[in-house]
């Protein structure tokens, strides 16, 4: 079994690759803290790892990974957590309409 990547490693990729955590945030349309709260895990995600290793490895072969990117459109995601005005937590809590009898 091969092990996770280490934070270390994931920003040693980057760095083959020129970047830097926060532009690679802004590559993959994420937040910059989003990436960087991996550090207190020491690992991160499979996902971000074989990404990073991808671009790591296309930067050391003189492989353009930016072009290979533009060609992809793609949103980005919504913040995890996002609270709605009213709504605790984001849930789909009914309004009980209390009135106050003052």
């Amino acid at each position: 079994m091969i092990p996770a990547m280490t934070y270390d490693e994931f920003r040693r990729q980057l760095g083959k690759a020129g970047l830097t955590v926060k532009g690679f945030a802004e590559l993959i349309k994420q937040t910059p803290n989003s990436i960087t709260n991996y550090a207190t895990h020491g690992e991160v995600p499979p996902h971000l790892a074989i990404i990073a290793a991808l671009m790591g490895d296309m930067a050391e072969s003189g492989l353009d990974y930016r072009t290979t990117l533009a060609r992809i459109h793609f949103e980005a995601s919504k913040p995890r957590g996002g609270a709605e005005k009213g709504k605790f937590g984001g849930s789909k809590q009914t309004n009980l309409n209390l009135t106050s009898n003052s």
